[in-house]
């Protein structure tokens, strides 16, 4: 039975509020706006931030579906390119895995991220979808009742209330959504002790594979973007500036560490983009509190390491949005009650896959007797994915997979 009250909305209130236009934002309001239930979207940044800034681009065949079957593929279609190649570079020699050839057989869809969220940006709007860009959601009030409010303000500092049936909680680990959780809310966190230096690069791929370079001065990945842009990313000191290194001594150790004398030179290019990465992992548990629901890196953050985020961001989305029309549109609230169970286990697998990357690119920071024997044990994880098959199938699957 629906329940028609949900459906009306008054001035400042929606069935749901969405708290941020990221990929599981938008992901969430364009299928809630198919299924006629009314949202809105807060962002606290500019349009012109949202489409243009550089997040990760390797969607797996699972997201590639769940987006095609809500009829949001069309640009990814169009623009994505396939890829299923990995190249690891050690001191011992190199080698490649088509995993397009193994596990399941599937492969990524190269699509910047940045382009993805534009298409979903356009067809929300185009349905007649309503995002408030410079509106910054302060806090979520009520969550533990029926009708939840978000406090906000707009650029000019000036304040305002929402109200709203449902939360969805998509402003990342740092925003209002997580800042408003009880105390009860239980946070597991991980520092892998990494960081990387983030870089974007007008220069064509010097490589047609996901490039993995394990160097005794550290990590370095190469990763194409589109035939003009490459994306780059060089482990550094925790506390390094992201202009703390030239041009020169970026392309520089890039060179070195990606064993450039052995298997040819970089495609040079000004750096146009910069970032500071450090590499952690955090979950939330439970994601659902009363009225208030998490999705994307507000429910979780992956280490990047796994290229997991955007694509746990579409299937958390999809979930919660199926739930939240089960609730609002058939009165059925079951899903919505399995919906933190459901997504944590998706989560907590990214999150092992993206933790047995990091241990693999990189050397232990342990004391020298206890450093020895993770490298090792390292250096028995790059020859197992070298030569065993079971290996390298088990890597594909869940390399591709949730």
């Amino acid at each position: 039975m629906t329940n028609h009250q949900y459906f009306r909305t008054d001035q400042d209130s929606a069935a749901v509020v969405v708290l941020g236009a990221g990929v599981a934002g938008l992901t969430l309001a364009n299928l809630l706006q198919t299924a006629g239930v009314e949202c809105v979207v807060l962002e606290r940044a500019t349009r012109d931030h949202v489409q243009t800034r550089a997040r990760a681009g390797f969607l797996a065949p699972g997201t590639v579906r769940a987006l095609e079957r809500h009829g949001l593929a069309e640009g990814l279609r169009r623009r994505g390119v396939p890829h299923g190649t990995c190249e690891f570079r050690t001191r011992s020699g190199a080698f490649r895995l088509d995993y397009r050839q193994l596990g399941l057989r599937e492969h990524h869809t190269v699509y910047p991220q940045q382009d993805l969220v534009t298409d979903l940006l356009a067809h929300y709007l185009a349905g007649g979808g309503e995002v408030r860009f410079e509106t910054r959601a302060v806090s979520v009030d009520g969550a533990d009742g029926e009708r939840p409010t978000v406090t906000v303000r707009d650029a000019e500092g000036r304040p305002g209330r929402w109200g709203a049936r449902y939360v969805a909680g998509c402003d990342g680990r740092h925003g209002a959504a997580r800042d408003s959780l009880p105390p009860t809310a239980r946070r597991h966190r991980r520092d892998h002790g990494v960081t990387w230096l983030g870089l974007l690069a007008e220069a064509p791929p010097s490589l047609d594979a996901v490039g993995y370079a394990l160097h005794e001065r550290g990590f370095a990945g190469h990763m194409a973007r589109t035939p003009e842009i490459t994306r780059y990313y060089l482990q550094c000191a925790p506390g390094t500036p992201a202009d703390a290194w030239s041009e020169q001594r970026i392309w520089d150790e890039l060179d070195r560490r990606m064993y450039a004398a052995e298997h040819g030179p970089l495609r040079r290019g000004p750096v146009v983009q910069r970032s500071v990465i450090a590499l952690e992992s955090d979950v939330v548990e439970p994601l659902r509190h009363g009225s208030l629901l998490l999705a994307g890196d507000a429910a979780s953050l992956l280490s990047p390491s796994g290229a997991k985020g955007a694509n746990l961001a579409v299937l958390e989305a999809e979930l919660l949005a199926g739930a939240l029309v089960d609730d609002l549109v058939h009165g059925e609230p079951a899903s919505l009650e399995q919906y933190s169970r459901r997504s944590l286990e998706y989560i907590w697998r990214a999150q092992e896959f993206s933790h047995w990357m990091v241990q693999l690119l990189h050397a232990p920071s342990e004391s020298e007797s206890e450093a020895s024997f993770e490298t090792a044990l390292r250096d028995a994880r790059i020859d197992a994915l070298r030569t065993s098959r079971t290996h390298q199938d088990w890597f594909a699957e869940n390399y591709l997979g949730l």
